[in-house]
């Protein structure tokens, strides 16, 4: 597979960012199949849809495409801080392809199924000051170091892709824990990034009560961890993800 951008579509492009943008598109249209249902090519929408970038005419499945040089660290700059939000909260989000290049090539690819997607990871950033052309306009981030490591389905690793049939195995392993309620969600998805931040694979129930506090934090409206928590790992559980050994004791299951 060819990893080199074609800089030729950056012609006539004055901002970096378009110019981005146009090769980067362009790259995923003639190289990546659909990471659901792996089908051999996606569809590209038509300029400045607001929706998603492209689409899979086998599945449906819908996606958008963010492209970062460099390290991709714990944030990606996103679009309108309030289009974001009533995109999740409304479940209509695509997911998200998140592409890290270096001198316009690609280095690592990943997926981001679109239920992995929660308010909290989304953070608005400082209104425009009454001096700029667009005053007022609110943009946001996408916290992209806080959603669980499951979410993050490689493509390509290291500028090496993986074979299209495991990204979509995994991609197809993710759905299990597809919650549409937005609450419900945020709190199974808090759940999981406190068990994934356990450094072993056996863990026990008080280990986990050590994040009452940080859970607090999240969701100060709540009054009951510590049986929040307990709910959840159940749900986890259920979904395949931990299984409960007994005496208090939870095995992760890779």
């Amino acid at each position: 597979m060819e990893l080199c951008f074609n800089q030729g579509l950056a012609l006539g492009y004055k901002n970096e960012s378009q110019r981005v943008r146009a090769m980067s598109e362009d790259w995923i249209a003639n190289n990546i199949g659909c990471p659901c249902c792996g089908y051999h090519k996606l569809n590209h929408y038509e300029n400045n849809r607001p929706v998603a970038d492209f689409y899979c005419e086998n599945c449906g499945e819908t996606f958008e495409l963010k492209s970062k040089s460099g390290p991709l660290g714990r944030k990606i700059v996103d679009g309108a801080y309030k289009t974001a939000i009533e995109r999740i909260t409304s479940n209509t989000n695509p997911s998200l392809f998140v592409l890290q290049y270096n001198e316009y090539s690609v280095v690592n690819l990943e997926i981001i199924p679109k239920y992995f997607f929660t308010p909290n990871i989304i953070e608005a950033r400082k209104p425009l000051a009454e001096s700029a052309r667009r005053h007022g306009w609110q943009g946001c981030n996408i916290i992209f170091g806080d959603i669980p490591e499951q979410g993050r389905i490689p493509i390509i690793k290291d500028k090496e892709l993986i074979e299209q049939e495991k990204v979509v195995n995994e991609f197809e392993k993710t759905t299990m824990l597809k919650v549409n309620d937005i609450s419900k969600r945020g709190w199974l998805f808090d759940i999981l990034k406190c068990v994934n931040s356990i450094r072993k694979d056996e863990f026990t129930l008080n280990d986990m009560y050590k994040f009452e506090e940080k859970l607090k934090k999240i969701h100060p409206d709540n009054n009951n961890v510590k049986p929040k928590i307990r709910q959840q790992l159940q749900l986890l559980r259920d979904k395949g993800y931990i299984e409960f050994i007994g005496n208090g004791i939870y095995r992760k299951i890779s």
